[in-house]
Formats: structure tokens, sequence, C-alpha cells
């Protein structure tokens, strides 16, 4: 790369990095209210709620992952995106009543079926682990993806850059509430949008807008040219058709299950109004979303076909790097000045993205610490002020945590915490919310078997699958304790999830319980609450 054009991207991407991190800080809370810092403090409009709402249901790893899924594995890739549209479907069905009976974080949530300390500590430990994982993905990821951008390689550039803009990130996060947290979100949704439409015209441009044509170039490119645009191309290498087929079910259900009820996705539902302004704003998020797996599947398309398929898949299995490689190529390639600054666009998009995700995930784990466990196990009701305080200091907390875990594990294949957060997501947050909602009879000890249960089934799986050990691909290829098959654990742990739940609650009940619940049944003709254990 020319030493103009090195000029332009370290410039280009340091102004975006300096303006974008101030923008966060200034769109942060006057005061010290809590419903200030949780909810931003007032409603925000349909649309604006909406594009946070989209942005945050595709965080970074999502859009990178998503785009080199479809890039390396062609159909498996493209299924995902659908994937994408149906969790917000999911989400749709209980919007309103995770909006009526939500307040600030996961814990009051759940703590409407049995408000005990045990409960809240339970949300925020399964809290922590989500955004904990997902932080370290995308702080790793930024490492990577800034190293890439100034022409640096090997993990120690990628450590230090990890750690010098991870903690500009976390700083700016735990201050800027869910005010800066939506500003960053809509950000991220104007910047990606303006990059992508870029893309997508320069991409189909270079096929003669041809959508055949890109097809089969992506195609051609590919390893297995028959077949990319059939099933199974995403799965290990030497698995079983029926371990293939159990693993591509798996991931969609981790994608569809776990997303909808992450922890900074329920924050986000509580910052409308009313239940019915929930369910409008997940209406056009949806619209939104189905307009980014549009943009997705043309780039991942474009990037197998122009920078390479095979190229992508022989340097990053995971295809990460596939938007990045894409923009390299494109306008002339980034030696030019104005390949250059479609190239910082295109970084500056993603980093937006990183960005906006980071500051979702602090919020909700420092909410989690201050107001589940902080605020709730006092005697005394601490005054607002104070708990804001902790909840900043929460968030620096957890950010410093991750960004340790992050530069530890640089250069490690760690794309299985996405997915891993996901399927924590689905195996908890999903039977602990439908119980609540649709079983009079779901009781408190049902609902911590559920939360624990669930996240260690979720984790047990997940290191004892071929993504943890014993493939080419895996955390620890030498390591041999896959006795697991499946690189998805959600398959089995969502079920035992519910699973769980159900035993807890019946060997909980006594006969006295299952008796007030039939009387209640019988005079109120709906289901009510089960009384609190």
């Amino acid at each position: 790369m020319g030493r103009d054009a090195s000029q332009v991207l370290i410039i280009g991407f340091l102004i975006f990095l300096v303006g974008a991190l101030f923008f966060s800080l200034t769109a942060a809370p006057e005061g010290d209210l809590v419903s200030a810092y949780y909810r931003g403090g007032r409603h925000m409009g349909t649309l604006r709620n909406a594009l946070a709402l989209s942005s945050e249901s595709i965080p970074a790893g999502t859009i990178l992952g998503t785009t080199g899924t479809i890039a390396v594995s062609g159909y498996d890739g493209l299924f995902v995106t659908l994937s994408l549209l149906l969790s917000l479907g999911v989400l749709l069905l209980l919007a309103k009543t995770m909006r009526d009976h939500g307040r600030f974080t996961l814990g009051d949530l759940l703590a409407r079926r049995a408000e005990s300390p045990a409960v809240r500590i339970a949300a925020a430990v399964v809290t922590l682990s989500i955004c904990v994982l997902l932080l370290m993905f995308e702080i790793a990821g930024v490492g990577v993806s800034t190293a890439l951008l100034f022409g640096l390689s090997g993990p120690g550039a990628q450590q230090i850059l990890s750690l010098m803009i991870g903690s500009l990130i976390i700083c700016a996060s735990a201050f800027g509430g869910m005010r800066g947290a939506s500003a960053l979100h809509i950000l991220k949704a104007i910047v990606f949008a303006a990059a992508g439409l870029i893309t997508v015209a320069l991409v189909l441009s270079h096929f003669h807008w041809s959508a055949d044509a890109l097809i089969s170039a992506a195609s051609k490119s590919s390893s297995l040219p028959d077949r990319f645009l059939g099933q199974g191309m995403s799965a290990v290498p030497g698995a079983s058709a029926t371990t293939a087929g159990l693993d591509f079910i798996g991931l969609q259900l981790t994608i569809v299950f776990g997303i909808a009820f992450m922890p900074h996705i329920v924050m986000r539902i509580n910052t409308t109004a009313d239940g019915p302004s929930a369910q409008r704003v997940v209406r056009h998020a949806i619209t939104i979303t189905a307009a980014f797996c549009l943009l997705a599947a043309i780039i991942g398309l474009g990037a197998a076909a122009i920078a390479g398929s095979r190229t992508i898949a022989a340097t990053d299995p995971g295809g990460t790097s596939a938007l990045l490689r894409l923009a390299s190529h494109m306008a002339g390639g980034p030696t030019t000045g104005g390949g250059a600054w479609f190239f910082v666009l295109v970084a500056c998009a993603v980093f937006a993205a990183v960005l906006a995700a980071s500051a979702s995930f602090t919020l909700s784990a420092a909410a989690s610490v201050a107001h589940d466990i902080r605020s709730h196990m006092k005697r005394a009701r601490p005054d607002e002020g104070s708990e804001v305080l902790a909840a900043r200091w929460a968030g620096v907390a957890v950010g410093s945590l991750s960004i340790t875990l992050a530069v530890a594990v640089q250069g490690w294949n760690i794309q299985f915490l996405t997915m891993l957060a996901m399927a924590i997501a689905a195996s908890t947050v999903l039977p602990a919310l439908i119980y609540s909602t649709f079983w009079t009879g779901y009781t408190r000890a049902g609902l911590l078997w559920t939360l624990y249960g669930g996240l260690a089934c979720a984790l047990a799986l997940q290191l004892s699958s071929p993504a943890f050990s014993g493939s080419a691909f895996a955390l620890f290829p030498h390591w041999h304790i896959n006795w697991y098959p499946l690189q998805t654990v959600a398959l089995i742990s969502s079920p035992a999830g519910f699973l769980l739940g159900w035993l807890g609650s019946l060997v909980s009940r006594t006969p006295t319980d299952q008796g007030a619940d039939r009387r209640r049944r019988r005079s109120s003709g709906h289901p009510g609450t089960s009384p609190r254990r």
C-alpha cells in the first residue's frame, strides 16, 4: 500500500474513532436518574427505536460472520440471514408481554414470578455470562480488523490494538448509558447502510448488474462449486450427513431463539412506551433487518466471487475477514485514493458495529450488577445517584475483564463464543419467559433450575463439542474431549432448560399450592401467577 493511501486510511479511521466516542459521550444522560441511564429517560420515536433494535439484533460479529459464512459456505450462510428475520418474528410474539411486565433488566422481568435475591442473582449470572462472552469476541475482533486496516499482522499488534481501542470503547460505553448506546446504534445503522449500498452497487456493476453472473462466479470460486448452493458446506469436515443436518438445524434454532432473548434486547424493549409500542417497534425492525439481509447476501456472494471463496477460507475459515477483503478489491484497491477512502468507509462501518454492540453488552452487564445484585441486596434502598455511579463502575469492571480475556485469546479461533452466548439465552431466558407467562404452576425453584441448569448444560455441551477440541478449526485442536458430536448445543440445552424448569416446579410444589392454583383458575378464567416461594 502506498504511503499516501496509508495516511488516508489512518487519518480517516482516527477521525471517525474520536468522533464516534465523542458522540457517545455527548449523548449520555445529564442527570443521575436510574430511568435516564437504563432507558434513556424519555421514549424515542418508533423509527429511531426500530433502527436501534435492528442494529442490536445484528452485532458486529453477526455482520462479519453472516457475510463471511455466505462467502465461504454459500447456501448455509443465506439461510442464516433468514434466521435473523425469524428471530425478530419470535420476539414480536412476546414483545408486548416483555414490555408490560419488564422495567429495566432481565432480572426485573423474571422476578415478577418470584421476587427474591436468589432469582435476581441467577438472572445476573446469566446476563454476565452472555455479555462477557460477546464482549470478548467483539474486542478481539476489533483488534484483528484494525490491524488489517493498518496493514499490521501478528497476535502482538492485534493484542495492543484490542487493548487500546477496547479501553476507549468500554469507557464510552460505561458512561453513555442507554441514550449513548441508542445514538451509537443509529450511527451504526446509517454508516453501515451507506457502506453497504455503495459496496452492493460496486459488486453488481462489476457483474453488469446480473444476479446470475454474480452467483455463478461465487459458485466457481468455491472449493466445492457443485455444493455451494446446497446445504452442508458449513459442516465440520468428515462429519456424517446426519451430524451435518442436525448441526444445521441447531444453528438455525440457536439464532432464532437466542438473539430474540438476549439481555440487551430485553433492555431495548423496555425503552418503548408500552406493549403496543413495543410491537410496532419490532415490526419496523423486521423491515429494516430484511433490508440488511438482502445487502448481506449480495456482499457475501460478491466477496466469494471477487476476493475468492477459496482464498478467504484458506486464511480465515470462519470468513470474518470477507467484508474487508472485498472492500480492499473494490474501487481500484486500497492503494488508490478513492479505494482508500472506500476502504475507510467499510472499516468505519465495522468499527461502528463493534462500538454499538459493545455499548449494549456493557450496559446490560452493568445494569445487572448494579440493579439486580447491589440494589436488591442492600437493606436500605439506595438513592438513584449511587446506583447510576455503581452501574458505571460495574461497566468499567466488566469491560476490563472482557478486554483481559480478549487479549489473552487473541489469535485463537473463538468463533463459537457468539453461538455459545445465543445458546445460553435460548436455554435459559426463553424457557423461563415462556413458563412465567403461560404456566401458573411455575415456581421459584423451577425458575432457578431453568436458569442455572440451562446455563450449565449449554456450557458443558459446548466444552465437549468439536468447536472446542478435536477438530482442525477448534479452539484446542489437539485436545480430544469432544464426546458431543455437534458444534451447536441449543438443540439439546434448550429442551433441557424447559425440562429442568418443569422438574424443579414439580418437586417444589405442595398439594396446597396445586389446589390454590386450581381454585384461582376456576375463579378468574385466565392464567395467573403462582405463589411466591
